[in-house]
């Protein structure tokens, strides 16, 4: 059983692992619903092909990160750490937003991508599987090795990610098969707030790296120090620190840089989602409500419609 310190490593990286698992199981489960409904099964071990490949590339990345050169200097160690953790944290941001714009014509741009590698050939639909596939999984697999790396586990944050990536697979083949019907907008709305929350603590856990390596000023000016009240080794700390990267030692420069992208970010991202709601149109006769532009529109059963 858990120890209660570990629950938050494991519930961060399980929501992440869900969150990047479902997309990438949305976008295979469009892809072979298309070939299937348009009579070109002798596609599909090329489509799995890229998948598979993606899988073991987006894998190999993540062992490259965490089994890197080793005899660095703590600072180029630092320096390293830090510059990919706000990477990371650009990738995850960029994704949210994508994901939240494009996802209403989500089923319509893979489908003309997909006739596209139709025409060109079975290696076309092999690349673009790949690189449908291969996106959401180095993504996941920087930003897993950046939470990681922020909250000084391993274990724990691998097992998360694991089983989140698995209920995805689950979830992606139900809804593949019709059985399972998510209200995607309310999904994505609430994992995209959770995870602005979880790259803020990875971007100020960034520029602590980066100031620990003097590439940035300010290491020994602190805005608060709450570990008397908060002991750093105390199960609710860490429970803090896995679930949103929190410290109760913070510089200034962390703790300025966690409020100007938190607060924009969600403020931002709030509002997408408030304006993409599905209006509401009392008058009779009136046309319906326009889909919600962040619910991917889409049916991965094999012969349904949007």
């Amino acid at each position: 059983m858990f120890e209660r310190r570990k629950v938050g490593a494991v519930l961060a990286n399980f929501l992440i692992g869900l969150r990047e698992g479902l997309e990438a199981a949305l976008v295979v489960g469009i892809l072979v619903a298309y070939l299937v409904k348009t009579q070109r099964r002798d596609l599909l071990p090329q489509l799995w092909a890229g998948v598979a490949t993606a899988v073991i590339v987006s894998l190999a990345f993540g062992a490259a990160l965490t089994f890197g050169p080793r005899g660095l200097t703590f600072e180029a160690q630092e320096a390293i750490g830090g510059t990919l953790s706000i990477v990371a944290v650009g990738l995850i941001t960029w994704m949210i937003f994508w994901m939240a714009r494009t996802a209403r014509h989500l089923k319509s741009n893979l489908h003309a991508r997909l006739d596209d590698a139709v025409v060109a050939g079975r290696w076309a639909v092999l690349l673009m599987a790949l690189l449908a596939v291969g996106r959401e999984g180095l993504e996941t697999a920087l930003f897993l090795w950046a939470g990681a790396q922020a909250t000084g586990a391993t274990t724990q944050p691998l097992l998360g990610a694991v089983l989140g990536l698995a209920l995805a697979v689950v979830l992606g083949w139900a809804m593949y098969k019709g059985a399972v019907r998510l209200d995607l907008r309310v999904f994505f709305a609430w994992t995209g707030a959770f995870l602005i929350i979880v790259a803020g603590g990875v971007l100020a856990y960034g520029i602590h790296d980066l100031q620990e390596a003097s590439i940035l000023p300010g290491l020994g000016a602190l805005a608060f120090d709450v570990s008397a009240q908060i002991p750093p080794t105390s199960w609710y700390a860490t429970l803090l620190k896995g679930v949103v990267n929190f410290t109760p030692v913070t510089t200034w420069l962390q703790a300025i840089a966690w409020v100007l992208y938190v607060v924009p970010v969600l403020f931002f991202f709030i509002r997408s989602v408030r304006s993409a709601r599905p209006r509401t149109v009392s008058s009779a006769g009136a046309a319906p409500a326009a889909p919600s532009s962040t619910v991917p529109a889409v049916d991965v059963t094999t012969g349904g419609t949007p």
